[in-house]
């Protein structure tokens, strides 16, 4: 019962519209848009057709007459045993045993090619996923948008379109700045100058390791008196707790005194000595990143950087500026977004001649679709909610149709240890990170919980569940039930029998029970929901289908023996036997291979024991 069936069945009902048309039951100009859908109980058949309740009003007839005189006007077809009017004017279909048993050869034939297609083949998308600031390790909350992201493009490739996977790289801008004078800090701090780290810096230990590189290459040669680079440099904020443990500002500002570190640092240190600190950090941190993201099993075709899109800053906005959406206000430039539906306007370029990261971000959108990409897709932080409206207006300012770009926000990641939730800030260096998160409960649960939930919902991600060996940890359970199939062959092979599935084949008519009924429906559906995950963008409907199928099988399992039990307790089994287990063997082996391919789209192993 594939995606292939479906089409058949409607091809059929296509034909008898048709002749319903000619014969002037139905007006010539009428659409079909019915569903057919597959039925939940077998004793309505395998599918179901909603068609004479659609075309009922403009045949001016009741639904139930014109399904007796659909029906009667379907051709004759070797897959379809019978068509039965139910209810108001449903019409199930039941198929022939060969055809309800097809889905089996399908699987085992294709194996890990089952459920692919190439529907949009002529489609091109980008998606651009994770691309967080190479300031410092991904922590668990860049995990889930990695996860996310690579999963919704295996997806869209599991149904024929062509991706490109991008991680867009923020190697320009005031947190590499950030970055580099804290880099420059510490290594003034290496070589033997005393030093209040800023409060806006980056504090984490990988900082130090990075200034001792550059220590241990270039010696004392970037040093400068501290007093040097701290002359002029605004006050550094100081907090003291309230009386609700809160941290609140007493003196000073935090932005201030950083930006007049990095300017002292810059005109101490030269263009090219300051490119030393900001180059060491940036090349170190991203090569981590890049490491980190390989052995999380999460790959990109491309890695663009930002300072590759400045050369298209100037002429993106010259486009804006005759197009006559730009215009000046107290020395800004301001982008007209609220022509397209933002909540205000945004400035482009600040009095002093810097312009935005948006501004960046409009040369990077339009650079995408001078790609040649049909649809590209942003995987971003729910913090970037606001964000969304401002692109999609600069879009349409520049003739790009806005929906064409569709941006997936990703919320949040709680992890809890016991009852304590860890908090997270990489400029502090406090930070749990995606690696830590990945020895402790392994690749496989961390892509597979990351996912499991509607990216817009929030995940409170319990360690212990994800650790644990039981059925409530749902990714163990489907893994298990592959690694389950594994061990059945292999006990048969123990006791020298094998697999057979010409005789499987042969016998399959024996699978006569409901649940094995339920499964061979479920394993037909694996095309169907694929194509649903992708157009949707949402892996957790795979990640459920797998659950539901696992707990098929293992239910099934549970109650029915494979191996009968006078083959495991030494006798000799009977012909009927030996046949019903050929039977059950195939169907076995074919909800290991959907089990295998679904794993595989979501980046987890399908492990043969557990």
């Amino acid at each position: 019962m594939s995606q292939a069936h479906i089409d058949e069945i409607a091809a059929l009902f296509e034909q008898a519209t048709q002749t319903l048309k000619a014969e002037g039951i139905l007006p010539e100009d009428w659409q079909n848009n019915s569903q057919i859908s597959r039925t939940k109980n077998p004793e309505h058949g395998d599918f179901a057709s909603n068609i004479a309740l659609v075309a009922a009003k403009v045949a001016k007839t009741n639904p139930r007459q014109l399904a007796e005189k659909i029906v009667a006007a379907l051709p004759d077809n070797d897959s379809l045993r019978e068509a039965q009017i139910a209810g108001p004017g449903f019409i199930n279909v039941f198929l022939n045993a060969d055809a309800r048993f097809a889905v089996l050869d399908e699987i085992l034939s294709t194996k890990a090619h089952f459920g692919l297609s190439d529907e949009f083949a002529d489609n091109k998308v980008q998606v651009e996923f994770v691309s967080a600031n190479p300031t410092s390790s991904l922590h668990v909350g860049h995990g889930r948008g990695a996860a996310f992201g690579m999963s919704v493009a295996n997806l869209l490739e599991a149904v024929g379109y062509e991706v490109t996977r991008e991680y867009y790289v923020n190697d320009a801008g005031r947190q590499m700045d950030i970055l580099a004078t804290s880099t420059y800090l510490r290594y003034l701090e290496l070589c033997a100058e005393s030093i209040v780290f800023p409060v806006n810096g980056y504090k984490g230990e990988y900082v130090k390791d990075i200034a001792q590189t550059i220590k241990t290459q270039y010696e004392d040669a970037y040093v400068h008196p501290v007093s040097e680079i701290f002359a002029n440099v605004p006050d550094d904020a100081v907090y003291q707790s309230n009386e609700a443990g809160e941290q609140v500002l007493v003196s000073g500002d935090k932005e201030k005194h950083i930006d007049g570190l990095i300017h002292n640092a810059k005109a101490a240190l030269g263009e090219e000595g300051y490119a030393i600190f900001l180059n060491a950090a940036l090349t170190s941190i991203l090569e981590d990143i890049k490491d980190d993201l390989n052995d999380f099993g999460v790959r990109f075709e491309q890695w663009f950087s930002e300072k590759s899109i400045e050369p298209e800053i100037e002429p993106v906005l010259q486009i804006l500026d005759e197009k006559g959406y730009l215009y000046e206000k107290e020395g800004n430039i301001w982008f007209k977004s609220t022509d397209f539906g933002d909540e205000k306007d945004r400035v482009v370029r600040r009095a002093n001649g810097q312009t935005t990261y948006f501004a960046s971000d409009i040369a990077y959108h339009k650079n995408k679709f001078d790609r040649g990409f049909d649809k590209v897709i942003n995987v971003w932080g729910a913090d970037h909610h606001g964000y969304v409206p401002r692109v999609k207006a600069a879009l349409t300012a520049l003739g790009i149709d806005a929906d064409k770009l569709d941006v997936i926000l990703v919320q949040f990641v709680a992890l809890w240890r016991g009852d304590e939730k860890v908090q997270m800030s990489s400029r502090s260096g406090q930070f749990v990170t995606l690696r830590e998160l990945r020895e402790e409960v392994g690749n496989d649960a961390a892509r597979f919980y990351y996912v499991a939930r509607k990216p817009e919902v929030h995940i409170d991600f319990d360690l212990e569940l994800a650790k644990s060996q039981s059925r409530d940890n749902a990714v163990y359970y489907i893994q298990y039930a592959h690694a389950r199939v594994c061990s059945i062959l292999e006990k048969l092979d123990s006791l020298g029998y094998g697999s057979d599935d010409k005789q499987g084949k042969a016998h399959q008519t024996l699978l006569t029970s409901e649940v094995e009924n339920e499964l061979i429906k479920l394993l037909a559906a694996y095309p169907a929901i694929l194509k649903r995950a992708a157009i949707g963008y949402d892996p957790h409907i795979l990640t459920n289908y797998l659950k539901d199928l696992a707990a098929l099988f293992h239910g099934w399992y549970n109650d029915n023996r494979i191996l009968p039990i006078s083959l495991t307790s030494g006798d000799k089994p009977s012909e009927d036997e030996l046949l019903l287990m050929q039977a059950r063997l195939r169907l076995s082996k074919a909800v290991r291979q959907v089990i295998a391919n679904g794993l595989s789209l979501l980046g987890l192993s399908a492990p043969t024991s557990m």
